[in-house]
């Protein structure tokens, strides 16, 4: 609307500039008030006064969001309600003389729905529902932020009553950007004040009894936010809203193939089971991805195929079209044989598939399937891990007499899964604490525990190299070998020997 009025007024001026100028008429005063005009409006709209800016903008009401459009967040969900009840049961609480509610933090990883939990909160409240950023309210200019924080707190308020509303919900994403440790910051006063206003208003010190407004706060970085917003009367409720467990991704995987066109043969508990450590965000892309694939396919259903390709793509990213020459693929598929047959021998029925299709940084990659999420590891199972990491580079050895540059990767996180068997005293160092530990002894303790593993799998593969080269062809021949596949070829194996 203002950009409108803004073109409409600038226009109307340059005609009336011209028509001046053609008259004869010495349009110098007229260009000086000009001049003096935009100087002003350039202030007034860095300071934040102007409706165009934060808190003052046109309001248009979210799309309505229910708690019951929200999977896999059945604890955090639980516990928002219990936090809403205070402000939904505002006069019993005040009988009981409790402290009103002021604020909620919601904490977690990105992508996990913090934003939608916000908004199903002002649909539970029937409240008014404003959004910003923390980055919106800081600028170069001092007392920017300071206004706008008021801004969207007075916005709120009149919106509140003019809807004939009792109750307002302000939604901060990003909320370590506005209240980060004060002090922390180069340009700090800025970032002060900014905090300060904010405190000030969430107690409430020019408040108002007929609104009541409930600050919700979403970060990622829970450790940087100022200890004065998480006291007593800030942030009353802490919800941690966590990456979803596996029943969590299977509702999730309902929630948003709900509308797609599903073959009867999916299994949606397979997808939720292969896509461990994925977030509400990334479970959403792996179901529209499929129905992209399907539709690329020109395929009415979206198959349990189109659904794990989408799981690989959204993991690793988009197939690429490079391939290596010949003497390249072999070695790739050996090495990418390597990690498949240790990790079926290690863990049987644990390979979905293993392929050497080229997906973003990845030449080739062997998948996973855990029986269970897992969130405790022993010793046992993070050298099987580490096995699994070092037979790639184990199988080049074994078959072509030396190894490649493939293994970077797979050596780094081989080092990592020896540092953390170190620091959390399951190596024979036992109880240590690692800044105790010399750079030294630490490399030196890492290396025995890679090189005895490393020895472990040489004996494990040298029975299977007829395998290795088996497999490495079948990789050669069609870049994607199944773990059904990769089974019955080990058993051929077994029953030949």
């Amino acid at each position: 609307m203002f950009k409108e009025i803004k073109e409409i007024i600038a226009g109307t001026g340059l005609g009336l500039i011209i028509f001046l100028v053609i008259k004869g008429v010495d349009i110098t005063p007229f260009l000086l008030l000009a001049g003096m005009g935009f100087l002003a409006y350039w202030v007034i709209e860095k300071k934040g006064l102007l409706p165009s800016t934060l808190g003052g903008k046109g309001y248009t009401p979210p799309v309505k969001v229910s708690f019951a459009d929200i999977g896999g967040q059945t604890a955090a969900v639980r516990e928002l309600k219990e936090a809403l009840e205070f402000l939904l049961r505002s006069s019993e609480v005040a009988a009981m003389g409790i402290r009103p509610l002021k604020g909620i933090l919601l904490s977690g990883p990105p992508g996990t729905g913090k934003t939608l939990l916000a908004k199903a909160a002002a649909t539970y409240t029937d409240a008014v529902f404003l959004e910003a950023s923390g980055s919106e309210f800081i600028e170069m200019y001092a007392g920017v932020g300071a206004q706008r924080v008021r801004a969207i707190f007075n916005r709120a308020r009149e919106l509140a009553r003019r809807q004939q509303k009792k109750r307002a919900i302000i939604f901060i994403d990003e909320l370590e950007v506005l209240g980060g440790k004060r002090g922390s910051h180069t340009s700090h006063l800025e970032y002060d004040q900014t905090l300060n206003q904010l405190l000030v208003e969430m107690d409430g010190l020019k408040g108002s009894h007929d609104v009541q407004i409930l600050v919700i706060g979403a970060t990622n970085r829970p450790d940087l936010l100022d200890p004065a917003l998480l006291r007593p009367g800030r942030f009353d409720r802490q919800v941690k809203v966590d990456l979803p467990d596996r029943e969590g991704r299977l509702a999730i995987l309902k929630l948003h193939t709900a509308n797609k066109p599903l073959a009867p043969e999916v299994d949606l508990e397979a997808v939720a089971r292969e896509t461990f450590g994925f977030s509400g965000a990334h479970l959403e892309s792996v179901a529209n991805e499929a129905a992209i694939l399907a539709l690329r396919e020109k395929s009415p259903l979206i198959t349990q195929k189109h659904l794990m390709e989408a799981v690989d793509k959204v993991m690793l990213g988009e197939k690429l079209g490079r391939k290596p020459a010949a003497d390249e693929l072999y070695r790739l598929a050996i090495h990418e044989a390597g990690h498949a047959i240790v990790g079926e021998l290690l863990r049987p029925r644990s390979i979905s598939h293993v392929t050497i299709t080229s997906r973003g940084q990845a030449l080739g990659y062997t998948r996973q399937k855990p029986d269970n999420d897992m969130y405790l590891y022993t010793r046992e199972y993070l050298e099987t891990q580490m096995d699994i990491c070092l037979a790639g580079a184990v199988a080049e050895n074994l078959i072509l007499g030396s190894r490649s540059t493939g293994s970077l990767n797979d050596f780094k996180e081989a080092i990592r899964l020896a540092r953390v068997i170190i620091t959390s005293g399951l190596s024979d160092l036992g109880v240590v604490a690692e800044e105790n530990l010399t750079k030294e002894q630490m490399h030196n303790a890492s290396s025995s525990i890679i090189s005895r593993e490393e020895a472990k799998v040489a004996s494990l593969l040298r029975p299977y190299q007829e395998a290795l080269k088996a497999l490495a062809g079948q990789l050669v021949e069609k870049e994607t070998v199944t773990g059904r596949e990769l089974r019955a070829l080990l058993q051929e194996q077994a029953m030949a020997s």
